[in-house]
């Protein structure tokens, strides 16, 4: 029943690494955009997702395919997704569909960042992401004359997990995994040595008198 063990442990093992190895990714935080939830040199272990499971409030890492900074990936927070309306009014609160957003996250309790008001409609497929900095954040609001500042949500490589319980669960498998191929490997060797025939010490052999 050893090998059983072992090839279970394996397969957990390799389904364990397969997963963590795909279904997240690594990144350190540049800047000061998303302070105070993430400040720099921050390293944050991400989950790979795909366009349709945006949602609003995820923080997501995302590529704007163009210019707007340099080509390279940046950290924001999604406040509209397609068919929203998200205003902001001089030094207020933003809006969404009309209802106001909690946001106890910004920097220094300051949504605006005292930028002027906007007042724009998401485009179907894209998103309307902001820093948690605001003072700070070169986000939508910097590119209002570009789709209503929006990026493509098919830009979106990966978001902060909700928690930790799924990166938890596949460590939690990956343990799981070798534990059983080193229960199974002592099982085996245990086995094996008690199956092996006694070997006398050198010296004279007795004869029975």
């Amino acid at each position: 029943m050893a090998w059983v063990s072992g090839v279970a442990g394996a397969l957990l093992l390799a389904g364990a690494v397969t997963l963590i190895g795909t279904g997240y990714t690594g990144v350190r935080v540049a800047g000061s955009a998303m302070e105070p939830t993430y400040t720099g040199r921050d390293h944050l272990v991400l989950e790979r997702t795909g366009a349709g499971e945006v949602r609003r409030g995820d923080v997501v890492l995302y590529d704007t395919g163009d210019d707007r900074y340099m080509g390279r990936p940046v950290l924001g927070r999604v406040i509209g997704v397609g068919g929203d309306r998200v205003a902001q009014g001089p030094d207020g609160p933003v809006v969404v569909n009309g209802e106001p957003l909690f946001e106890p996250y910004v920097k220094d309790g300051d949504p605006s960042g005292g930028t002027p008001g906007y007042d724009v409609r998401v485009p179907e497929g894209r998103l309307f992401v902001l820093g948690d900095f605001r003072a700070a954040a070169r986000d939508s609001r910097s590119f209002l004359d570009d789709h209503a500042g929006t990026v493509a949500a098919a830009g979106v490589s990966a978001r902060v997990p909700d928690g930790p319980a799924g990166l938890l669960g596949r460590g939690a498998a990956l343990l799981l995994g070798a534990l059983l191929m080193v229960t199974a490997l002592v099982t085996g060797v245990v086995s094996a040595t008690r199956g092996r025939p006694a070997v006398l010490p050198p010296g004279p052999v007795p004869f029975p008198g």
